[in-house]
Protein backbone atom coordinates (compact mmCIF):
# COMPACT_ATOMS: atom_id res chain seq x y z
CA UNK A 1 0.00 0.00 0.00
CA UNK A 2 1.09 3.38 -1.03
CA UNK A 3 2.26 5.89 2.10
CA UNK A 4 0.14 9.27 2.30
CA UNK A 5 1.16 12.39 1.78
CA UNK A 6 -0.31 14.18 4.96
CA UNK A 7 -1.66 17.98 4.13
CA UNK A 8 -2.99 19.80 7.41
CA UNK A 9 -5.03 22.35 6.46
CA UNK A 10 -4.56 24.40 9.65
CA UNK A 11 -2.97 27.60 10.30
CA UNK A 12 0.72 28.05 10.41
CA UNK A 13 0.35 28.96 14.82
CA UNK A 14 -1.43 25.78 15.24
CA UNK A 15 0.66 23.37 12.97
CA UNK A 16 3.74 24.83 14.62
CA UNK A 17 2.48 23.96 18.11
CA UNK A 18 1.37 20.09 16.93
CA UNK A 19 1.74 18.66 13.92
CA UNK A 20 2.22 15.07 12.52
CA UNK A 21 5.69 14.18 11.36
CA UNK A 22 6.32 14.74 7.23
CA UNK A 23 3.11 16.43 7.01
CA UNK A 24 2.92 19.28 4.82
CA UNK A 25 1.34 23.04 6.12
CA UNK A 26 -1.31 24.22 3.69
CA UNK A 27 -3.57 26.57 5.37
CA UNK A 28 -6.82 26.73 4.66
CA UNK A 29 -6.69 30.61 4.38
CA UNK A 30 -4.27 30.61 1.31
CA UNK A 31 -5.01 26.87 0.09
CA UNK A 32 -5.96 28.27 -3.20
CA UNK A 33 -3.05 30.05 -3.70
CA UNK A 34 -0.36 27.31 -2.36
CA UNK A 35 -1.83 24.32 -3.06
CA UNK A 36 -1.90 24.07 -6.76
CA UNK A 37 1.85 23.83 -6.56
CA UNK A 38 2.12 21.31 -3.96
CA UNK A 39 -0.60 19.33 -6.09
CA UNK A 40 0.95 19.34 -8.93
CA UNK A 41 3.89 17.68 -7.44
CA UNK A 42 1.98 14.90 -5.51
CA UNK A 43 0.07 13.70 -8.63
CA UNK A 44 1.13 10.17 -8.18
CA UNK A 45 0.94 9.96 -4.42
CA UNK A 46 -2.25 9.58 -2.54
CA UNK A 47 -3.01 12.55 -0.33
CA UNK A 48 -4.87 12.76 3.14
CA UNK A 49 -5.87 16.34 4.16
CA UNK A 50 -5.77 16.98 7.57
CA UNK A 51 -6.83 19.57 10.18
CA UNK A 52 -7.84 19.63 13.65
CA UNK A 53 -11.19 18.56 13.39
CA UNK A 54 -12.14 17.23 9.59
CA UNK A 55 -14.02 20.65 9.13
CA UNK A 56 -11.88 22.44 7.02
CA UNK A 57 -10.15 19.35 6.01
CA UNK A 58 -13.63 19.01 3.93
CA UNK A 59 -13.44 22.55 2.83
CA UNK A 60 -10.60 21.94 1.08
CA UNK A 61 -11.31 18.98 -0.48
CA UNK A 62 -14.39 20.98 -2.12
CA UNK A 63 -11.88 23.74 -3.36
CA UNK A 64 -9.36 21.15 -4.15
CA UNK A 65 -12.40 19.56 -6.54
CA UNK A 66 -13.34 23.10 -7.95
CA UNK A 67 -9.27 23.77 -8.62
CA UNK A 68 -9.76 20.44 -11.23
CA UNK A 69 -7.10 18.11 -8.63
CA UNK A 70 -10.06 15.35 -8.31
CA UNK A 71 -9.38 14.03 -11.18
CA UNK A 72 -5.47 14.21 -11.12
CA UNK A 73 -4.86 13.14 -7.59
CA UNK A 74 -6.10 10.59 -5.19
CA UNK A 75 -7.19 12.66 -2.06
CA UNK A 76 -9.26 12.08 0.90
CA UNK A 77 -9.96 13.86 4.39
CA UNK A 78 -9.10 12.33 7.66
CA UNK A 79 -12.24 12.21 9.15
CA UNK A 80 -11.78 13.36 12.93
CA UNK A 81 -8.72 15.45 12.42
CA UNK A 82 -5.58 15.65 14.33
CA UNK A 83 -7.47 14.75 17.52
CA UNK A 84 -8.93 11.68 15.99
CA UNK A 85 -5.23 10.83 14.91
CA UNK A 86 -3.66 11.07 18.38
CA UNK A 87 -6.99 9.54 19.86
CA UNK A 88 -5.85 6.16 17.74
CA UNK A 89 -2.67 6.42 19.25
CA UNK A 90 -0.50 7.50 16.52
CA UNK A 91 2.48 9.82 16.60
CA UNK A 92 2.12 13.68 16.32
CA UNK A 93 4.77 16.17 17.20
CA UNK A 94 4.27 18.92 20.38
CA UNK A 95 6.38 22.17 20.76
CA UNK A 96 7.06 22.31 24.51
CA UNK A 97 6.30 26.15 24.12
CA UNK A 98 2.74 26.51 23.63
CA UNK A 99 0.74 29.90 23.47
CA UNK A 100 -2.90 30.46 22.52
CA UNK A 101 -3.36 29.82 18.68
CA UNK A 102 -3.76 33.72 17.14
CA UNK A 103 -7.31 33.20 15.72
CA UNK A 104 -8.29 32.69 19.61
CA UNK A 105 -6.23 35.46 21.06
CA UNK A 106 -7.77 37.62 18.73
CA UNK A 107 -11.38 36.34 19.53
CA UNK A 108 -10.74 36.81 23.31
CA UNK A 109 -9.09 40.61 22.07
CA UNK A 110 -11.98 41.76 20.08
CA UNK A 111 -14.37 39.93 22.35
CA UNK A 112 -13.08 42.17 25.34
CA UNK A 113 -12.92 44.69 23.87
CA UNK A 114 -16.60 45.14 22.50
CA UNK A 115 -17.76 43.56 26.13
CA UNK A 116 -15.50 47.10 27.34
CA UNK A 117 -16.87 49.69 24.81
CA UNK A 118 -20.95 48.37 25.33
CA UNK A 119 -20.19 48.66 29.54
CA UNK A 120 -18.27 52.18 28.86
CA UNK A 121 -21.51 53.07 26.63
CA UNK A 122 -23.74 52.32 29.26
CA UNK A 123 -22.49 53.32 32.11
CA UNK A 124 -20.22 56.43 30.66
CA UNK A 125 -21.14 57.87 27.63
CA UNK A 126 -22.91 56.82 24.73
CA UNK A 127 -20.05 57.73 21.92
CA UNK A 128 -18.10 54.56 23.62
CA UNK A 129 -20.38 52.28 21.59
CA UNK A 130 -19.14 53.69 18.55
CA UNK A 131 -16.56 51.13 18.91
CA UNK A 132 -18.09 48.62 18.89
CA UNK A 133 -19.23 49.24 15.73
CA UNK A 134 -15.61 49.73 14.60
CA UNK A 135 -14.97 46.46 16.12
CA UNK A 136 -17.66 44.58 14.05
CA UNK A 137 -16.55 45.99 11.25
CA UNK A 138 -13.15 44.51 11.62
CA UNK A 139 -13.93 41.24 12.45
CA UNK A 140 -16.62 41.82 8.77
CA UNK A 141 -13.26 42.83 6.72
CA UNK A 142 -11.27 40.04 7.74
CA UNK A 143 -14.13 37.73 7.23
CA UNK A 144 -14.81 38.88 4.03
CA UNK A 145 -10.92 39.23 2.88
CA UNK A 146 -9.00 36.64 4.83
CA UNK A 147 -7.14 39.72 5.98
CA UNK A 148 -6.86 40.27 9.84
CA UNK A 149 -4.91 43.57 11.41
CA UNK A 150 -5.27 42.27 14.61
CA UNK A 151 -4.11 38.61 13.98
CA UNK A 152 -0.99 40.31 12.48
CA UNK A 153 -0.48 42.71 15.37
CA UNK A 154 -0.81 39.62 17.51
CA UNK A 155 1.47 37.44 16.03
CA UNK A 156 4.40 39.94 16.59
CA UNK A 157 3.81 40.23 20.48
CA UNK A 158 6.57 38.61 22.31
CA UNK A 159 4.63 35.44 23.55
CA UNK A 160 4.01 34.43 19.87
CA UNK A 161 7.62 34.81 18.53
CA UNK A 162 10.27 32.64 18.85
CA UNK A 163 14.18 34.17 18.85
CA UNK A 164 16.04 33.78 15.88
CA UNK A 165 18.10 31.07 16.44
CA UNK A 166 16.90 29.63 19.06
CA UNK A 167 15.90 25.84 19.17
CA UNK A 168 12.59 24.77 20.21
CA UNK A 169 12.13 21.36 21.40
CA UNK A 170 9.93 19.45 19.99
CA UNK A 171 8.43 16.09 22.03
CA UNK A 172 7.47 12.60 19.24
CA UNK A 173 3.82 11.59 21.40
CA UNK A 174 1.87 9.53 20.90
CA UNK A 175 -1.11 9.38 23.38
Amino acid sequence: MMESVILDVRERDEFEAEHIEHSINTPLSHFSSVAPGILNQLKSQNVLIMCRSGARSKLAFEQLKQMGFSDKISAQVFEGGILEWRRLGKPTLIRTKRHLPILRQVQLTVGLLILSSVSLGIFVNPWFLAATAFFGAGLTFAGATGFCGMAIVLSKMPWNRTKSGAHEELLNCSL
